[in-house]
């Protein structure tokens, strides 16, 4: 299946609902106070970079890719929609967050995200893209329901 995958203000109506129902599947999947995914307003921020996905004019998914300095980046906000699950929409932002993090020069690739049965495709996702588990980063603390994961680049 091909997609879209462009920059995005998230301006329109139809991403401010992805992102809403984002926030409620991680709100829902994770007690009070271990969710760390980003508003619109977080998503809106100059260090952040946000993709949206497409099929013709439907919108499909969404992810973001935060600048933590110069040399590391963060994957936010990974996200598809319930229709189109299992049909590439994941693989298609991931590619597009790894090549602009290549882009930029940076040496590693983090993100942060939840444990148990409602994660495991993503898991498996990162993991098949070459991400292992790793420590916490950045200002993240690690409990029985959040993990790491880092890919590393290669000096060009």
């Amino acid at each position: 299946m091909i997609f879209e995958v462009r920059i995005d203000d998230l301006s329109g109506p139809d991403v401010a609902a992805l992102i809403a129902e984002h926030l409620a599947g991680m709100t829902g999947a994770s007690p009070p106070g271990t969710v760390h995914a980003l508003a619109v307003e977080g998503l809106r921020r100059p260090e952040v970079t946000f993709w949206s996905v497409w099929k013709g004019d439907q919108l499909c998914g969404c992810g973001a890719l935060k600048a933590l300095n110069s040399r590391s980046g963060e994957i936010k906000s990974m996200r598809t929609r319930t229709a189109f699950l299992r049909q590439g929409v994941g693989q298609a932002v991931l590619e597009e967050i790894i090549r602009t993090a290549r882009e930029r020069g940076y040496a590693s690739l983090f993100l942060e995200t939840g444990t148990g049965e409602s994660f495991a495709a993503a898991h498996s996702l990162y993991l098949r893209y070459g991400f292992e588990w790793c420590d916490p980063f950045a200002d993240y603390e690690a409990t029985d329901f959040n993990v790491f994961m880092e890919k590393r680049f290669s000096p060009v």
